[in-house]
């Protein structure tokens, strides 16, 4: 009876795993476009063995990614989400999958998006994060003091990389060698338009560069929806060239004597004018260029 009890169990938490389709999807980060119910979300969708991502949903109806990683020691969460109860729902989700503790967290990105909810995590976690977003997020535990960390998990390791600023001074992403994956959290927003609030622009396209030539064979966003393989790749060269066309239009209106209010009431966004946020975050691409091409970003 225990081998039954223990089979139904395995198949229950099995059904509540999400595989994303490997048919032909629209290539939006909006889910009622992608054919999804605000409903349907939280999804924990299996990337490897032992290996899962956590699609929430957030305001203004996007998702935001987190990864855990279960290995014989422990739990490795990356990127947490934006409140405390959105937090305390993904660690129910985490529970369903395992019972094993949740033992290092990963900051990927340092905005509340990702952080607010770290309140309701376990309070003797280890904290993986540079010194650039624990100085950002007041945070009472060690830095990294080079930028690579690698942490076993008990049979699966894990990289913590610092490929360089990007969407902020310190983003983190997560490499798992072995299977081929790697989390970018807000280095890549997958069809959403990109958010320079707190950015490095050229940087960033340079860190897109390293990431693309590391032995990866998925490429996990922060924002928008978890890809198959072939896609993902597709879709961080696609916003990598939405970096660089945006980069390229700001500096034309730059060039042209226009302030950056003029330039962000005629820019010409092309191929990415349909991408999610591009309403709200285009302004603050023009200021945030402006003041790279000006010298004043430090």
């Amino acid at each position: 009876m225990p081998r039954v009890i223990a089979a139904l169990s395995l198949t229950v938490t099995a059904l509540m795993l999400v595989s994303v389709p490997a048919s032909a999807q629209v290539r939006t980060a909006s889910p009622d476009k992608r054919g999804f119910k605000l409903t349907d979300f939280p999804r924990t969708i299996k990337l490897a063995d032992n290996v899962y991502g956590y699609e929430e949903i957030r305001q203004p109806g996007f998702t935001t990614v987190s990864l855990f990683v279960v290995g014989n020691e422990g739990v490795l969460v990356a990127d947490g989400q934006g409140s405390p109860e959105a937090t305390k729902k993904m660690l129910d989700a985490i529970a369903k999958v395992t019972t094993k503790p949740i033992k290092w967290y990963v900051v990927g990105s340092d905005h509340g998006d990702h952080t607010a909810g770290n309140s309701v995590l376990p309070k003797d976690i280890k904290y993986v994060v540079t010194p650039f977003s624990k100085t950002q997020m007041k945070l009472d535990a060690p830095a990294m003091t080079s930028d690579k960390e690698v942490i076993d998990v008990g049979g699966i390791e894990v990289q913590a990389l610092f490929l360089g600023r990007a969407h902020t001074g310190g983003d983190l992403v997560v490499y798992l060698p072995r299977q081929k994956i790697l989390f970018m959290s807000e280095v890549f927003l997958n069809r959403v338009f990109p958010a320079m609030r707190s950015a490095y622009p050229t940087e960033w396209v340079g860190v897109i560069d390293k990431a693309l030539k590391l032995d990866v064979d998925r490429f996990i966003p922060g924002h928008g929806f978890i890809e198959e393989p072939k896609v993902s790749r597709e879709e961080l060269i696609e916003y990598q060239q939405a970096m660089r066309a945006v980069i390229a239009e700001v500096t034309r209106l730059h060039k042209l004597g226009l302030s950056a209010d003029d330039a962000a009431k005629q820019a010409n966004w092309g191929l990415y004018k349909e991408w999610f946020l591009v309403e709200q975050q285009g302004p603050i691409a023009v200021r945030k260029i402006y003041e790279e091409i000006e010298g004043k970003l430090k």
